[in-house]
């Protein structure tokens, strides 16, 4: 298997690693055995990192889609597997540094990293169309 599709696999966990930072790091609050009965209740209610964390969970979901289509779509479509091996590592970096910057409170910074990933998907949908 190519490591590209070994970074979708990671991309597609990555919003389980920032909800569990959520859940039992981030934070004084801690989620115990009765709030999660109502987990997103629960995390609609934290605050500083843990929230931060929380919205990284979100927003990592809503990256994933097109990351995935972007490695499978220039795959099949015969791309330079270099490229796409490149594009899906720095994207999966970025995506962590991302986290990173959203959970620690650097929000000029994520938006940069933020914008180099989305680049790292649309580049991905370039090599499927040079191919």
């Amino acid at each position: 298997m190519i490591l590209a599709y070994w970074c979708v696999l990671i991309a597609a966990f990555m919003p389980v690693a920032f909800v569990a930072y959520a859940k039992f790091f981030g934070g004084d609050k801690k989620m115990d055995f009765e709030t999660n009965r109502y987990p997103r209740r629960w995390l609609e209610q934290t605050e500083g990192a843990q929230q931060r964390a929380y919205w990284a969970q979100l927003n990592s979901f809503e990256a994933f889609p097109p990351f995935a289509a972007g490695v499978i779509i220039a795959v099949i479509s015969g791309g330079a597997i270099g490229a796409i091996n490149l594009l899906a590592v720095l994207f999966v970096i970025l995506r962590i540094v991302y986290g990173w910057c959203y959970i620690s409170d650097r929000a000029t910074a994520r938006s940069l990293v933020w914008g180099a990933a989305t680049l790292c998907t649309v580049l991905l949908f370039i090599v499927a169309a040079i191919g």
